[in-house]
This record gives structure tokens, C-alpha cells and sequence, in this order.
């Protein structure tokens, strides 16, 4: 399990690695495209208070947009209790307590750090789960704090809200702008090419990273708990109760214990969560290993 969690840490930090060079080939094709390459600084400039601004803002804006209130232990004891003694078990700052008033079984953790992390679970979840699969559940949340997949889950969805932003710029540029005496036509050809593949690109890649995190966070939620078979479970429960939520944000869908959104086209190339099966098989085998 320990091999498993320092694998899907390397391969993290080798998917943000190629975020920023997609950012850098965008501000180096921006800069053929009008002549002046130097504007490759002011691009990453831009792209990191873009994304800082995003990393500090993000967590509030997916509560809101999910509708999460705010609870204190008095308002439901059972679930702020369990996240209370899970923060505990693996010396964690207890993270603020919300719920979300949703049929629709499921849960979410965000936040920059521990120091100012958040979990959410729907009433659904709460119905449905009994104590065992519930502590299952929001162990995987507290581990996506543990593991600071929350951070990085903000700074991704910064980084591709920004490459969609530079790649709209530089269609535009490709398009209506740049000079025409100081441009390469390469680099215009790249720039077009680049503005096109390079949202595909980061979407991919955010694809991968979540896939990657949820399944660091079931592996990390079942050390915690000791008891992979609870988490299990909850996954089995999901497989015939619909997750989909009646709030609909694809923006903050990577963050969800499973999948909130409503199945479309090509759902399984594009989800940002791993099949249901395989997280129950992974889990079952490190049952033998605990």
C-alpha cells in the first residue's frame, strides 16, 4: 500500500510538470506569433496569479456552488463526529463540517491545506450508509487532506482554467492579430496547433490526475481505518444508487467521492473518476495486506 501511494505521487508531480510546459509552449508560440519570444514571461506571470488567485478562492466557490452548509457538531452528531475522530486517528486539524441537502449519495474534501480544509457529505450519503461504510467514505475525504490531493486539485483546475483562457487568446491572435512582418509562419502554424490541442491536452491531464488522487485516497482511507472492506462497501452501495446530484457543475465534479454528474457521450474516456469495480478490486486486494 505504502508502493502504491509513493507511485501515485511521483506520476503527480510528472502530470503538473507537463502543465507547465504546455503553458510555456502557449507563451512561446504567442511570442512567434508577434515577433517578440520575451513574452514568455509575461505568459507565466499571468498564468501564476491567475492560478494563485483560483487556489485561494476555489474552496469557498465549490462549497457555495454545491449548495453545502455549514454544521456544527450539535446539528448532526453522528457525522461530525466521525470526521472529529478520523482527524484524530491521523493527527489532522479538525476540517470544517457540511452537508449537502441531495438524495444523491455523496461527498467532497477541498481546501488549500489541513490548516483550512472542508468536508461535505449529502444527506443521501447519510441515509444509505451504515457506520462502518460512512467512517469509509470520509476517511477517503479526510485522506485526499492527508495527501494534500485538495491542493493539488485546486492548482489543476487553476492551471487548466488558464491554458483554456491562453488558448482562446491565441486563436484570437492566430486569427486577428499579430505582425505580419515579424511573424513566423511556423510559429503561426504552431500557435494555431497549440491553441486547438492544448485544452484537450489539460483536460486529459486532469482526467489523470484525479483518476490517480481517488485512487491514492481509497488506499490512504483504508490505512486509516484498518478496514478496506468498509470503504468497500460503500463503493458496492454506489454501484445501485444513483450519484448523479441535482446540482450540476462540472468544474467542481473532479472533487466528488463518485461521479455527481449525469452520464453523457464517451463518459468513461472523459470521467475524472476510476471505475467503481476496479476501486472495489484494488481495496479487496489490499484487504490481504493490512
Amino acid at each position: 500500500m505504502y508502493s502504491q501511494i509513493a507511485a501515485n505521487k511521483r506520476k503527480t508531480i510528472f502530470i503538473m510538470t507537463l502543465f507547465i510546459l504546455v503553458i510555456g509552449a502557449i507563451g512561446y508560440a504567442y511570442g512567434l506569433v508577434i515577433g517578440d519570444t520575451s513574452t514568455l514571461y509575461i505568459v507565466f506571470g499571468f498564468a501564476l496569479i491567475y492560478t494563485l488567485i483560483s487556489y485561494f478562492a476555489s474552496s469557498r466557490l465549490a462549497l457555495a456552488v454545491n449548495g453545502a452548509k455549514q454544521i456544527e457538531k450539535k446539528d448532526n452528531p453522528r457525522l461530525y463526529r466521525m470526521v472529529e475522530n478520523l482527524a484524530i486517528t491521523t493527527g489532522l486539524p479538525t476540517p470544517k463540517v457540511y452537508i449537502m441537502d441531495d438524495k444523491a449519495p455523496n461527498a467532497f474534501a477541498t481546501g488549500r491545506d489541513p490548516s483550512h480544509a472542508s468536508v461535505a457529505a449529502t444527506t443521501g450519503l447519510l441515509e444509505i450508509m451504515d457506520d462502518k461504510e460512512l467512517e469509509g467514505v470520509l476517511a477517503h475525504e479526510m485522506g485526499h487532506i492527508q495527501n494534500y490531493d485538495i491542493r493539488v486539485m485546486m492548482i489543476v483546475f487553476g492551471c487548466v482554467s488558464v491554458i483554456g483562457l491562453l488558448s482562446d487568446f491565441l486563436l484570437r491572435m492566430v486569427f486577428f492579430g499579430g505582425d505580419d512582418d515579424n511573424s513566423s509562419p511556423i510559429g503561426i502554424a504552431l500557435a494555431l496547433v497549440l491553441a486547438i490541442l492544448a485544452p484537450i491536452v489539460a483536460l486529459m491531464v486532469q482526467m489523470a490526475v484525479s483518476r490517480r488522487r481517488e485512487f491514492l485516497a481509497d488506499a490512504t482511507g483504508a490505512l486509516t481505518t484498518r478496514y478496506p472492506d468498509g470503504l468497500a462497501s460503500a463503493l458496492k452501495k454506489l454501484e445501485s444508487h444513483p450519484t448523479v446530484m441535482k446540482r450540476q457543475n462540472s468544474s467542481t465534479a473532479h472533487l466528488f467521492f463518485a461521479n455527481p454528474l449525469k452520464p453523457k457521450s464517451f463518459a468513461k474516456l472523459f470521467s475524472t473518476h476510476p471505475p467503481i469495480s476496479e476501486r472495489v478490486e484494488r481495496l479487496e486486494n489490499m484487504g490481504s495486506s493490512l
